[in-house]
C-alpha cells in the first residue's frame, strides 16, 4: 500500500468515527424529539418519528459540516445552502424512508418498543448515510481543490 493511500484510508476511518460521534449525538437529539412529540404531545408515532429524524438531520448536517467534514473548502452561505439542500434530498429522505419503513414494521408490525425500533432503525441506515454523505455531499470542496471531479468521485 503506498502512503497515499495510507493516508486516504486513515482520514476515512477518522471521518467515520467522527460521523458515528456526531450520529449518537442526532440520535439523542431524536429519541428526545420521539419521545417529546409521541409521550408529551401524544402525537402518532409515525409522525413523530418523521418530525423527530429531520430534527435529527439538521443537528446532524451542521455539526458534519463544522466538524466531520470541516476540510470540505467550499464556503459561504450559498454552499452551506446547497450542501444542506443535498443532505436533506439524500440522507434525508434515506433516513426518513428507512426509519418511517423500519420503525412502521418494527412497532407497528412485530410490537417492539418504539426506543429499541428506533435504534435499529438508525443503524440500519448509518452506514449508507455516511458513504452518501462522504462521496457526494462533504466531498466537493476537497475533491474540488486537489482537482478531482466529486460527481464522478475521480
Amino acid at each position: 500500500m503506498t502512503a497515499g493511500k495510507a493516508v486516504l484510508r486513515r482520514e476515512r476511518w477518522m471521518r467515520w468515527l467522527k460521523f458515528n460521534a456526531v450520529g449518537l449525538a442526532g440520535f439523542a437529539v431524536q429519541i428526545g424529539a420521539l419521545r417529546f412529540f409521541s409521550l408529551t404531545l401524544g402525537w402518532h408515532y409515525l409522525l413523530a418519528t418523521a418530525l423527530a429524524v429531520e430534527a435529527a438531520i439538521v443537528h446532524n448536517f451542521l455539526w458534519h459540516q463544522r466538524f466531520t467534514w470541516k476540510d470540505d473548502a467550499r464556503a459561504g452561505w450559498r454552499s452551506s445552502m446547497q450542501r444542506f439542500l443535498e443532505f436533506n434530498l439524500s440522507c434525508g429522505v434515506l433516513s426518513l424512508s428507512g426509519n418511517l419503513l423500519l420503525m412502521r414494521w418494527l412497532v407497528g408490525a412485530i410490537g417492539l418498543p418504539q426506543f429499541l425500533a428506533s435504534l435499529i432503525s438508525v443503524t440500519a441506515c448509518s452506514v449508507a448515510n455516511f458513504m452518501v454523505s462522504d462521496r457526494f455531499i462533504f466531498s466537493g470542496g476537497r475533491r474540488a481543490s486537489a482537482g478531482l471531479n466529486p460527481v464522478k468521485g475521480v
